[in-house]
This record gives structure tokens, sequence and C-alpha cells, in this order.
């Protein structure tokens, strides 16, 4: 090699090496390309799997605690001594004169009538006023219109629940509770199977407030319905026999006491 090649070959090498140098850079980076291309489609693979496990997690979560309702439901069916019905409930309406509910039959061509019972996992619900083919509507116990006579489960005492209509809360007065009678904040009110159709230790609210009055023989009694009306989805009608209504003539017992 003369010295022509040799001064060829020391000015060649830098080049050499760099060019080199640059060919295996450009070699890792589109490698490095290609690699997070590769990563970025297995994230979003990974990313639309977990989403479906995740909604298949929620659906799954969804039927378990409806199948929970509906065999608490059959539970509540078996404890109720008469024949019942199912029903959904779709709809409420609420204001300062009507607290209802709008429901629709599980199961069409049920014979249901006006003033029949109706309840719910947590207790009563309220009474059928209106039968239109395999819907109806449910006046609520808070309705101002609703009344039930009721004991006091702690106590036996007696007393008449009657909804206030109050718009912003849901709340009912207890009525013809007297002086003596054994009744505390906290107490349970269950129906007495006196008139109103309902059968006998439906829960119906828990006393809230309890005013003894300097004068007369009634104490001041408030108290707040056991079901949440707000969540309500599910009820059990009470195919009863025809009964007197729940009205005027439930107070005019009560005279009697």
């Amino acid at each position: 090699m003369n010295w022509l090649d040799q001064s060829l070959m020391r000015v060649a090498a830098p080049v050499q090496y760099a060019a080199a140098a640059l060919g295996r850079g450009v070699s890792h980076l589109v490698g490095d390309y290609v690699y997070l291309v590769d990563v970025k489609r297995d994230n979003n693979e990974l990313y639309h799997e977990v989403s479906r496990l995740r909604a298949e997690t929620r659906e799954l979560a969804r039927v378990r605690a409806e199948n929970k309702r509906l065999r608490s439901l059959l539970g509540l069916r078996d404890t109720v001594p008469a024949e019942t019905a199912s029903a959904l409930v779709i709809g409420k309406d609420t204001n300062a004169y009507f607290r209802v509910a709008h429901i629709v039959l599980d199961h069409p061509g049920v014979a249901v009538r006006q003033n029949m019972p109706v309840v719910a996992l947590d207790g009563a619900v309220g009474v059928i006023k209106r039968v239109v083919g395999d819907s109806a509507t449910v006046q609520l116990v808070v309705d101002s219109g609703f009344g039930a006579d009721v004991v006091v489960e702690r106590t036996g005492a007696r007393g008449f629940v009657r909804g206030i209509g109050d718009d912003s809360r849901y709340v009912v007065r207890v009525e013809y509770v007297g002086t003596d009678d054994g009744v505390e904040v906290g107490d349970l009110l269950v129906t007495s199977g006196k008139g109103c159709r309902f059968p006998a230790g439906i829960p119906v609210a828990r006393v809230t407030e309890v005013v003894k009055r300097d004068f007369g023989i009634y104490q001041s009694v408030e108290a707040e319905p056991t079901v949440d009306f707000s969540r309500l989805d599910e009820v059990l009608i009470v195919l009863t026999e025809e009964k007197e209504d729940c009205g005027p003539a439930e107070d005019r017992r009560r005279v009697e006491r």
C-alpha cells in the first residue's frame, strides 16, 4: 500500500465511522419506532379489553342487585297473608296536594281495584287510586288524602297515620295518640290490620318527633315513612276483598277509643 492509499484511508476512516454510526442510529430509531407502534397497538387492545370487562362487571353487578331485590320481593310475598301481584314503578308525581306513583303490572290481566294496598320491601307504599288497563296510580302514604290505622310495635299503642302532603319532604302525622300512650322517637309504627285492607304488621313509618301538649288528650307525633320513595322500583299489590275506604270513617273509629 503506497502513501496515496494510506492517505485516502486516513481521510475516509472518520467518514466511514460516522456513516456506520449513523446507520446504526437510524436502525435503532426505526426499531424503536416499530416497537412503540406495537406497544401502542397492544395498549389499545388492552384498553378495549379492560373497558369490555368493566362493562361486563357493571352489568353483572346490576343483575346481581336486581336478583337480590326480586328474591327479597318473593320473600315479602311469602309473609303477606293474601294473594299479591307484582308491579314496576314507572314514575312519580309530587306537589303540594298529591303524592302519587305510577305502576305497571308485571303480569297483565290481574284484577286490580281501587283502594287495594300496595307494599314494598321496607313497608307500606300506599293504596291504588286509579286503574287503567294494566297500569295504576298509587296514592302514597305521604299524600294528604291517605290514612291507615297503626300500632306502636314496641308498646301496642294505637294511632292513625295520615299523610301531610308536604312537597319538600316525606313525612306523616300520627293522630289520636293519647297523652298516656307509650311512644318515643325511633318507635316503629306498623299496620294494625284494622281497615284500609293492609295486613297487620306491615311497617309504615318511624317516629321522628313527639310533643306532649300542655292541654288536650292527644300527643303531637310526626314520623318518617319506612319506604324510601325516591328509590322505589318494585312493589306488591295486595289483592284484598273490598272493605270500607280509608277515610273519615277511620277518624270516627278513633273517637271510640
